[in-house]
């Protein structure tokens, strides 16, 4: 299963438990790690909601680090 995101190119493919994801989030692995382990414990994460979350995140992380 393939789930594209409408942000940061956000692509999570799941595979027999387990998964890969790509994104522009360079620097971010935090993020795209917990992306994928919520997806792959049956997360929603194309949910408005969460896609939502994520972008609140990636935002205050450019702050904090820029």
């Amino acid at each position: 299963m393939t789930i594209t995101l409408p942000c940061y190119n956000i692509v999570v493919t799941l595979s027999n438990g387990g998964g890969t994801i790509i994104s522009d989030l360079d620097n971010m692995d935090a993020i795209e790690s917990l992306v994928l382990a919520h997806a792959c414990a049956g997360v929603d994460v194309a949910d408005l909601a969460y896609v939502e979350g994520i972008e609140t995140a990636v935002e205050a992380c450019y702050n904090r680090l820029g």
